[in-house]
């Protein structure tokens, strides 16, 4: 019985031991450590969602036309061109006797208007090859091609629209091709959304990697297999 009481009041004292100056001091660079663990994993897990949810879509578009582009030769694409005749009003071919010859600016406004009310087709801006015969427009477009010639002397309009398909359209917006300034900064700001998502990504993975011990081998393993197929298969 005096045995336990013996035990009793020194599991006590053990519990309720203040602990001693030295101690103290070790604990505390112990603390600030685990503090800024713990706000530097908050940072890099906010970062790395929200980079998560802006690139989502895009990356995955952008993966899946990488296979398209990959296999494009093996996917089948049947071209549909559309021609449309249209005639330009004598009062506006008078004053395109105006534009000027040999020249490549963009025609006049009151073209722009006419073309984009009877054929539907946006000529602003576009640069032309204008000669005293006719005026010439390129009009390329993603997953096709368009162009239009305007007879400086009849009136005669020629539209001519090509279409390649659904696949074509988004290999196109893979590479930028035809797709306007509009897409040109979408492209930048979702690479720089991936690249954060990435090096997010990454710090994360230091952060864990000592309790998770493939992580390192498995970086390792994504740096190697695209340098050794680049060093050794492509020539």
């Amino acid at each position: 019985m005096v045995l336990q009481i013996v035990r009793s009041m020194w599991h006590s004292h053990c519990v309720n031991k203040v602990a001693s100056p030295s101690e103290t001091a070790e604990a505390r660079p112990a603390a600030a450590m685990n503090a800024r663990r713990s706000f530097w994993l908050k940072q890099l897990h906010t970062w790395h969602w929200i980079s998560a949810a802006i690139s989502l879509v895009g990356m995955m578009l952008f993966a899946i036309t990488g296979i398209t582009l990959n296999h494009a030769a093996s996917i089948p694409s049947t071209p549909v061109v559309k021609e449309t005749l249209a005639q330009i009003p004598t009062p506006l071919v008078r004053r395109l006797a105006e534009f000027p010859d040999e020249t490549t600016d963009p025609v006049p406004d009151y073209m722009v208007r006419w073309a984009s009310e009877i054929l539907s087709v946006n000529i602003a801006d576009k640069p032309t090859e204008t000669t005293a015969e006719e005026i010439y427009v390129a009009l390329p477009m993603p997953g096709g091609d368009a162009w239009m010639t305007m007879d400086r002397t009849s009136g005669e309009v020629v539209y001519e629209k090509t279409t390649r398909g659904a696949i074509s359209y988004l290999n196109d917006l893979h590479k930028g091709r035809n797709s306007g300034t509009v897409w040109f900064w979408f492209i930048d700001v979702f690479a720089v959304a991936c690249v954060i998502f990435t090096l997010t990504g990454l710090a994360l993975v230091w952060l864990h990697a000592r309790s998770r011990p493939s992580s390192w081998p498995l970086v390792g393993l994504g740096l190697l297999i695209p340098v050794v197929i680049a060093l050794i298969f492509i020539h």
